[in-house]
């Protein structure tokens, strides 16, 4: 019986839910609809098919220990992570993975999904996969249609024919993101779906139609894969290679085109969580049809979503609006608008906000700005339990650091420091250093850095367990 390998789609920076999703920390990574993360809920869904092989992740680099510590979180790891150099779309980032999948089984079946899609109802879900992977092992390519709701211009449009196996219809064509006018006649015609964006095929199959529609775009994959190197437990694809492969995508490269796609109609709730208003809309609402998030107190308030991350918001008299707080940013917008929270984004250009947060996750940990000032900066530290910076040094800076709770091992020079809750040590410019934590629960420092510069750039690394540069 062929494995199942689920290709997950672990890209994307999901702008239209700033100020939560940045590029440093976007949507895939954050618990939107429940407790877990985007990519955690992906992952954890699948449970209970039949002849699951582990995943195979596809993200870029600088997530990458981001979302290997996830999948361990709910005690998953992955068969393979493929770490794209540069963003070509999804049909390169298919195409690499099946081939890496062909190398474990050679009749695999792929599950393509997107790491930042919200599904319900996982009794339809695992019936609609496992039609669509009978489909698959008689050579179909399968995409997954969504029963439009509304004229949605959010989404593209599959156009559905004759009825086939398995509770499929073929596909009959493909509609780009529409606009209003449009979006409500296919509504009227009564045969389209919204495009969810998901895929099941065989990958020989995929990679076969592949070679022949884009046989430029697989040659260029191929070259990627074979010259890619193993770094830890990741597998960066060649970038001359992979940076020269066509971007394009599943739909367009290959379904728009083959004579053997066909469609499962969901009969589950799916959302890819696009913008604010889609996680109202999922969300438990009161009895005013606000969805509160976090420390929030609402008063004469009605159909709001209102998030608050770090701090208490209130809102009082308020009707329709979406109100997100995090440590750096507010957004307030009306609720029919939020779509258009891209133009904000634009308008951040040169401002830190538009991509990182406050706090920033590194492999050993995290680290978040407290205060700054001329010549100074102070951070906190959390160093994960067994993990350890870089052995480092900074030529334009000093730091100060302090242990407020944990146990530290700290390289200063030729010297090697033990230090507890409310010790400290100095770290002159221009010494080599490394900090450590040696007990079993998080470490917590306080950072002090002082000097002309303090950029992240002035680093220079000597040894690294993460193997950055």
């Amino acid at each position: 019986m062929s494995q199942v390998f689920p290709i997950v789609l672990c890209g994307g920076i999901g702008s239209r839910l700033w100020p939560l999703s940045r590029g440093s920390y976007p949507k895939q990574f954050l618990p939107l609809v429940s407790e877990r993360t985007m990519l955690q809920e992906t992952v954890l869904r699948l449970d209970g098919l039949e002849n699951l092989a582990a995943p195979i992740l596809v993200s870029n680099e600088d997530h990458r220990f981001l979302a290997a510590e996830q999948m361990l979180e709910v005690g998953r790891t992955a068969l393979a992570h493929l770490l794209e150099p540069a963003g070509r779309g999804t049909a390169p980032a298919v195409a690499a993975a099946a081939l890496v999948a062909l190398e474990h089984d050679p009749d695999a079946i792929l599950t393509v999904l997107a790491a930042d899609h919200a599904i319900a109802g996982l009794r339809a879900f695992h019936a609609a996969l496992r039609s669509a992977i009978a489909l698959a092992q008689d050579g179909k390519l399968v995409i997954f249609g969504i029963p439009p709701t509304g004229p949605s211009t959010g989404y593209g449009y599959i156009h559905a024919g004759a009825a086939w196996e398995h509770g499929s219809r073929l596909v009959a064509g493909f509609v780009e993101k529409p606009d209003e006018d449009k979006a409500r006649a296919l509504l009227a015609q009564g045969d389209h779906y919204w495009n969810s964006g998901m895929f099941v095929f065989r990958a020989d199959r995929y990679l076969a139609e592949l070679g022949r529609l884009q046989p430029r775009l697989l040659a260029a994959v191929r070259d990627a894969v074979d010259r890619g190197t193993r770094d830890l437990d990741f597998l960066r694809l060649e970038r001359e290679a992979f940076v020269a492969c066509p971007s394009d995508s599943v739909d367009r490269a290959v379904m728009e085109k083959t004579r053997d796609a066909c469609m499962i109609e969901a009969g589950f709730s799916w959302s890819d969580v696009g913008a604010w208003p889609a996680l109202w809309e999922r969300g438990d609402a009161d009895g005013d049809g606000n969805v509160l998030r976090g420390d929030v107190i609402a008063e004469d308030a009605a159909g709001c979503y209102l998030r608050s991350e770090s701090r208490l918001v209130a809102v009082l008299g308020v009707r329709d609006l979406v109100v997100v707080e995090t440590a750096d940013a507010v957004l307030v917008a009306d609720r029919a608008r939020a779509q258009d929270i891209k133009r904000i984004v634009e308008k951040l250009a040169s401002r830190g906000e538009r991509t990182t947060h406050r706090r920033i996750y590194r492999p050993w940990g995290y680290y978040e700005s407290l205060d700054a000032g001329s010549g100074f900066q102070v951070k906190r530290l959390m160093i994960k339990p067994g993990a350890k910076i870089s052995l480092q040094r900074h030529r334009k800076r000093a730091e100060h650091w302090v242990v407020v709770s944990g146990s530290a091992r700290v390289v200063r020079g030729e010297e090697e420091i033990l230090l507890g809750r409310d010790q400290s040590t100095y770290i002159p410019k221009g010494e080599m250093h490394r900090l450590e934590n040696t007990g079993e629960e998080p470490l917590f420092v306080i950072e002090v850095q002082s000097g002309d510069y303090l950029g992240e750039d002035d680093i220079e690394r000597y040894a690294d367990d993460y193997r950055r540069t």
